[in-house]
């Protein structure tokens, strides 16, 4: 018989499997705060349970994230994290350190199937969905990893899904991970300091808004829908003007009054200044922030970063227009956990992400 692994389940999980053993909904709590709060995988450490129910977690149950199989700090504090979910594929959680707080870069896929242009992970195929374990598994790890600060708070502050993968593609397995995270039993995030990033599932997004509505960031990357058609191929099945009103209907529940668009600036392509006009007649109609991102080159990419001065103009547009914009700063990259380069290798296969998590930080955290 197969053990069952206890961080695939939310609270109501955990409860509903505790009561198929014959035990008290109080057990389901204790073990949550144990596993989540307290970062124990060991049942006979959990002193405040009954000798016997230890003993028959032991026989039914086990708590196992993926196995971390290494770390790398870069100079400027970037931490990455390399983890094995099996069959020849790795993936990875970044965390950026900032002062008095950090935010971790989740993984929600092995590969991704969106096939967005400027992606590596989507150049390199989809293989599967990542469980609710090997989600939140990424937290627990870099939890225990990383400690804590000497008031006895946890490093990690904030958490954003935008790691390799597109989370409202694997929905379930992700939203299970996001009630962990911003449960006061298990993490005690709150959803202004959680956020999913998504290249635009309109379904999703509107299931997301009534079941977990956490702060949302969209990867946009074109003003317009003849660019973003090939830039990111979903946009053929949800066009702009859907996914400006899904926007619109999100921010009816979302706990931060605006969406964050995030927007890859690569040179001669989507940087023109008639680009950044559009873009501002795209969004006249919904409250956002733009973060700006310079494209990082991965090999076979065929693109190539903006100038630094087209880049300045750009956003100077913008923010003329009103416009709160970011311009996200490149960190990491000694390491490949800079914006674009993280890249999960394993039996010499690699996986690749496209975002990381400095620009949401800034921003659930103003």
């Amino acid at each position: 018989m197969s053990l069952q692994n206890l961080l695939d389940f939310d609270a109501v999980q955990l409860g509903a499997w505790f009561a198929a053993q014959g035990e008290k909904p109080f057990r389901a709590t204790q073990v949550l705060r144990w596993i989540h709060r307290y970062g124990e995988a060991d049942f006979a450490a959990m002193t405040d349970l009954a000798k016997t129910l230890r003993e028959k977690l032991v026989a039914k149950a086990c708590v196992v994230p993926p196995p971390l199989l290494s770390s790398r700090v870069a100079s400027d504090g970037m931490h990455k994290f390399l983890f094995d979910v099996g069959g020849g594929n790795a993936v990875e959680s970044v965390f950026i350190p900032e002062a008095g707080r950090g935010a971790l870069c989740v993984s929600t896929q092995a590969g991704c199937a969106l096939e967005c242009s400027f992606c590596s992970t989507g150049k390199q195929g989809f293989n599967r969905n990542l469980t609710t374990a090997e989600i939140i598994g990424q937290l627990w790890q870099a939890n225990r990893a990383l400690g804590r600060d000497p008031k006895g708070e946890r490093i990690i502050s904030n958490v954003v899904l935008m790691g390799m993968g597109e989370p409202l593609a694997n929905f379930d397995s992700s939203v299970t991970a996001l009630r962990l995270m911003l449960d006061d039993n298990a993490y005690g995030l709150s959803r202004r300091r959680v956020t999913v990033s998504t290249a635009g599932l309109i379904p999703a997004m509107d299931r997301l808004r009534e079941e977990c509505p956490v702060a949302l960031a969209i990867s946009l990357h074109a003003p317009d829908d003849a660019l973003r058609d090939t830039l990111a191929p979903i946009n053929k099945k949800y066009p702009l003007a859907d996914l400006m009103a899904a926007c619109r209907r999100y921010l009816e529940k979302a706990p931060r009054d605006f969406v964050t668009f995030e927007y890859v600036l690569i040179d001669g392509v989507n940087d023109h200044e008639h680009d950044a006009k559009a873009l501002i007649s795209l969004t006249r109609q919904v409250s956002c922030k733009f973060n700006m991102i310079p494209f990082n080159p991965f090999p076979g990419s065929g693109y190539r970063r903006s100038r630094p001065e087209r880049i300045r103009r750009f956003v100077d547009i913008l923010l003329r227009a009103g416009i709160v914009t970011t311009i996200r700063k490149t960190r990491g990259e000694e390491i490949d956990a800079a914006c674009g380069q993280l890249a999960g290798q394993i039996r010499n296969k690699t996986r690749r992400g496209a975002q990381t998590a400095r620009g949401m930080l800034e921003e659930q955290t103003s």
